[in-house]
């Protein structure tokens, strides 16, 4: 099977997701660049803060973009005929693999942007895994963040059906 990418309205949460994480390192870049450019337009502080808020807001709007984009392209899917296998990651990549065998449970969830943007996030739920996703606290080994609405009732359909045949071969 190919890999999958995930629907485009995930760039809409990478975006915000970048800008929620820029916000912070943008208000020292722009305490710096206010003194740089208070010094370069001869002291005037009014001219200063209105060029370094300018310039805070192009930052923020140029790098969650990059992130953005560059997440999106970086994240793939596939379902194996033994387990779901993930791939994502810009610097650090992390590869998953979630063998069919241990799914218990398939959810699927839609937040205001997903609604909006028309996609579902997927989460896949194994035996004995707790740690939170990206402090999102979800709970699932599995964790697809944006497939189309029928895309998500055919992931779950699938995972479901093959959960099924294991439990029905061990009767």
């Amino acid at each position: 099977m190919a890999s999958e990418y995930l629907h485009p309205g995930a760039k809409w949460v990478f975006r915000l997701r970048a800008y929620s994480s820029l916000i912070v390192i943008g208000v020292f870049l722009t305490i710096w660049s206010f003194n740089l450019i208070t010094v370069l337009v001869g002291g005037s502080v009014g001219l200063a803060f209105v060029l370094a808020a300018i310039l805070y807001i192009i930052f923020i709007l140029i790098a969650g973009e990059i992130y953005a984009r560059m997440s999106y392209n970086r994240w793939f899917y596939d379902f194996t005929p033994t387990n779901l296998r993930m791939e994502r990651g810009i610097i650090w990549k992390r590869y998953s693999n979630v063998p069919y065998e241990r799914i218990q449970n398939v959810d699927i969830q839609r937040g205001i942007i997903a609604r909006i943007l028309g996609f579902s996030s997927v989460l896949i739920q194994t035996a004995g895994y707790s740690m939170p996703v990206r402090g999102r606290g979800y709970n699932a080994e599995g964790y697809i963040p944006a497939v189309s609405v029928d895309r998500a009732e055919k992931i779950r359909e699938f995972v479901m059906r093959k959960i099924t045949k294991k439990s029905n071969s061990g009767l």
